[in-house]
């Protein structure tokens, strides 16, 4: 009998070890880490207007100073009333600090995000572009899953970048709310 308990202790053993290693394996090679001050901003493609309309932002944010700040979802209730109107509002007041570009970026469909800026006349004031896919989002390790907004989405957040390097950043702590990404809370 002490042979069956003993056996069964080892075995037992065996499998959490096993399940530490595969626990860990996954913890360092899956993990993504958050992007933050001093980092370059990543080179990828994100649409304005169509498909065919390529924005690559990493391109874009060379030689400038750029904000970007992201939503969950175009047309969703706080990034409606809040969150954009708050940056068209102050586009001028940060332009005239040296700012070149406001970006507002969602993980939409590119012709969801023109129809959102046109509603809110974004022209000349906040270029609306779409990340489909999330690839910024994923890259800069600030995507978060809302199942009843489609699964994988933006956190909030807004950026400063200069030259292609992050200076300023602000990520909302719940990923979604709506307490230091907004215009006001921009640090230049």
């Amino acid at each position: 009998m002490n042979v069956t308990i003993n056996a069964g202790r080892a075995a037992t053993g065996i499998i959490r070890q096993h399940l530490n290693l595969n626990i860990k394996r996954y913890l360092q090679f899956s993990s993504v880490k958050m992007v933050k001050i001093g980092d370059s901003i990543p080179n990828i493609d994100l649409f304005e207007d169509s498909p065919t309309n390529k924005v690559n932002i990493a391109q874009l944010s060379s030689g400038k100073k750029v904000i970007i700040f992201a939503v969950p979802g175009a047309f969703t209730p706080g990034c409606s009333k809040t969150h954009l109107p708050g940056y068209i509002n102050k586009s001028e007041e940060l332009k005239s600090q040296g700012v070149d570009e406001i970006i507002c970026v969602s993980v939409n469909d590119p012709f969801v995000m023109s129809a959102w800026g046109k509603e809110h006349k974004t022209s000349g004031k906040i270029r609306m572009l779409a990340d489909p896919s999330a690839a910024l989002a994923k890259a800069l390790d600030l995507s978060v899953d809302i199942a009843p907004l489609g699964g994988v989405r933006s956190k909030r957040y807004s950026m400063v970048i200069e030259d292609g390097k992050i200076t300023s950043l602000q990520v909302e702590p719940d990923g979604t709310g709506l307490s230091c990404s907004l215009a006001e809370a921009i640090k230049l």
